[in-house]
């Protein structure tokens, strides 16, 4: 296979390696996302670069602007600033919890709270009118999943390898992993519902856009609070569900 510019997937995973050489101490606890997510990266690269995806650039593209969006609200939370509320909920959390519910907070943040985003910011409103091109791109959208299933098993194993696992937590891991991909699966789904009444909210212009997005923030940020709360956190999604849905415009 000949060799592809990968240049702006190289450059937003330099960004992350960036970010993870200069956490002060007291944010170590932010590692734990922030390296799932630079391998889960890379991972993404290497599918487009096998040509797993139809449109191999705008997935890139895609991608590159999704990452964004997290590297720009764990910049301001670096700074003092604010981040969109989904992700302030994530980055206070306690700094003791284990590396997976670190992880868990920040994938739902991530994807539910920025994924619609970023696929808006690849997806033209002319874009939208066109059924085949939509339906390439909802199909790589749903591609994606098997390039993140096929991460559950080797994530499982880096966050093992960082923190002490109880018994109860050893005799759930298949479990846990199957719940993991169940709601990888689930949560794409809603996304693509979710882009579509974004979209229909940019149609109607900057306050219906900014309103609706405000609900998403609100919905993602109340999933978040529910993953803070006591008891095995996947298996608690695993019966309600990951995502989240924006509900018809008032």
């Amino acid at each position: 296979m000949a060799e592809r510019d990968r240049g702006s997937i190289d450059v937003v995973v330099a960004a992350m390696q960036d970010r993870l050489d200069g956490l002060p101490p007291e944010k170590e606890h932010r590692r734990e996302f922030l390296g799932t997510y630079q391998r889960t990266t890379v991972a993404v690269a290497t599918a487009v670069g096998d040509g797993v995806f139809e449109d191999g650039p705008w997935v890139e593209a895609w991608d590159v602007a999704f990452a964004n969006l997290y590297l720009a609200a764990l910049d301001a939370d670096l700074a003092g600033g604010r981040p969109p509320r989904p992700w302030r909920l994530a980055f206070d959390a306690p700094p003791d919890l284990k590396p997976l519910q670190h992880v868990l907070l920040g994938i739902n943040a991530h994807i539910n709270y920025d994924l619609p985003q970023a696929l808006l910011a690849v997806i033209s409103d002319e874009d939208f009118v066109d059924p085949a091109l939509m339906a390439r791109r909802r199909r790589d959208h749903e591609r994606i999943d098997g390039v993140l299933s096929g991460r559950v098993a080797a994530e499982d194993g880096e966050l093992a390898a960082q923190s002490a696992r109880s018994l109860l937590d050893r005799v759930l891991q298949p479990l846990n992993q199957r719940a993991s991909k169940r709601f990888l699966r689930e949560s794409r789904v809603k996304v693509w519902h979710n882009t579509v009444e974004l979209q229909q909210a940019r149609l109607a212009g900057p306050a219906a856009y900014a309103e609706r997005l405000a609900e998403l923030e609100v919905l993602t940020a109340a999933k978040i609070a529910d993953l803070l709360a006591p008891g095995q956190v996947l298996l608690r999604l695993a019966v309600t569900g990951f995502g989240v849905v924006l509900p018809p415009p008032a």
